[in-house]
């Protein structure tokens, strides 16, 4: 039986004409119910407008001491330009959801977070990670085997694959190839599937990782909230991040004996991100670069 929660009531979608980008739609006849999706944001609503702000501060992650990003982000914890520090709040957790304690508002709906997140990386991911695999030539369950669910690895954006529940507040964009920044339309009950950096990894190259940023919402849409709800998922620790099929078409990014485990990688990436000195990539106009694992990495202002 479903504990009462208080619905979280979503903005309107925006009704500018933006300037979207061209997705492709995958129509799965077997994706959740409208009301199971709306369910998960009036969950997902609590840590931001139930909890306050010194019991956030309690359960703030340690990020660029542990690497790790569970608990909270807070609001001006990265830096932006200029001294400009964001506005973006974020709760996160591992999909062992007891491997830390929680706001006591949340504990009430730990098991259906777990069961939400075993959804996702089951019946979601699974299948994703099947295709891909299969294009590569490899057997097909080549890449949900380095996918453990019970490993202890976390990621935040740079892992293999992350699945992003649609929602109205346009602020999402992406670069296409032909350099262009362009919108994510909101599509009622749908997932943005996005690659990241591990994929490109461990693809050579050939899904990359996907350049993306979030920017202001359009004018009919300014001051309304955001509220997002991700499933982030990526190898386990100790995969190597090399091309996992020997090809001389695909890239190579690292000498094996050099090349970074997925733990060494994220663990890099969440302690520098939005902390460290970047320096101004050469030939790119509002591109900055920094050094993780030994690999370039860039940032899109």
């Amino acid at each position: 039986m479903a504990i009462e929660v208080e619905h979280y009531i979503q903005p309107p979608a925006t009704e500018e004409p933006l300037d979207y980008a061209d997705l492709p739609i995958i129509d799965l006849s077997k994706a959740p119910r409208p009301d199971e999706n709306q369910r998960i944001f009036d969950i997902a609503d609590i840590p931001f407008s139930v909890v306050n702000d010194e019991e956030k501060r309690h359960y703030e992650a340690e990020m660029m001491q542990t690497g790790s990003y569970q608990g909270y982000k807070l609001r001006q914890y990265w830096h932006i330009d200029n001294g400009v520090k964001d506005q973006i709040e974020h709760y996160n957790f591992h999909r062992d959801v007891t491997m830390r304690q929680h706001p006591e508002c949340l504990r009430p709906y730990l098991g259906e977070i777990e069961t939400f997140m075993k959804h996702n990386h089951f019946n979601v991911l699974h299948p994703i990670l099947r295709l891909l695999a299969l294009s590569f030539g490899l057997p097909e369950n080549a890449l949900v085997d380095i996918h453990g669910y019970s490993s202890v690895g976390e990621t935040f954006y740079f892992g293999s694959i992350t699945i992003l529940y649609s929602q109205p507040v346009s602020a999402l964009q992406i670069l296409t190839p032909s350099g262009d920044w362009k919108w994510v339309k909101h599509i009622e009950n749908a997932l943005v599937i996005n690659a990241g950096d591990a994929l490109e990894f461990l693809s050579g190259e050939v899904f990359r990782s996907t350049i993306h940023r979030v920017v202001q919402p359009p004018q009919d849409q300014q001051g309304c909230p955001r509220l997002g709800v991700f499933y982030f998922a990526m190898p386990d620790d100790n995969v190597k991040l090399l091309p996992l099929v020997d090809n001389k078409v695909l890239s190579r990014r690292f000498v094996d004996a050099d090349a970074p485990t997925m733990g060494e990688w994220r663990k890099g990436r969440i302690a520098a991100y939005g902390k460290t000195q970047l320096r101004k990539a050469e030939g790119e106009e509002r591109v900055e670069e920094e050094v993780v694992a030994g690999v370039v990495t860039k940032h899109y202002n």
